[in-house]
């Protein structure tokens, strides 16, 4: 297949530009799901799903978010603001700190 680009339009250009792409995309697709098939059967083959070996199955990742954690420290100026001692440290903690406050005695 021989084309002549020198001798086209821009507007036929643009348009072959975007068969060509929506022509890439397509093959991709094929092509993994050509791929997906192989390694199904390579897999089946030792007894084992794809699931299995790529652990997306029903034993793969938790689901849910992440359990809060405890607090670890409280502020003794107001027993409402607590911190885990996890993450950025609170203005407050480092001000206690500064003020010669020992962490131990922050500790809940």
């Amino acid at each position: 297949m021989n084309l002549d680009l020198t001798s086209m339009s821009r507007t036929d250009l643009e348009a072959l530009k975007s068969d060509v792409e929506s022509a890439l995309i397509e093959v991709a697709e094929k092509e993994k799901q050509a791929a997906r098939q192989a390694a199904e059967q390579a897999v089946a083959a030792y007894g084992f799903s794809l699931d299995d070996i790529t652990g997306n199955g029903s034993k793969g990742r938790k689901s849910g978010p992440k359990p809060l954690s405890s607090p670890k420290y409280r502020n003794p100026a107001d027993t409402d603001q607590t911190w885990t001692g996890k993450g950025r440290q609170p203005q407050w903690f480092k001000d206690a700190i500064a003020a010669g406050q020992s962490p131990d005695a922050m500790e809940i």
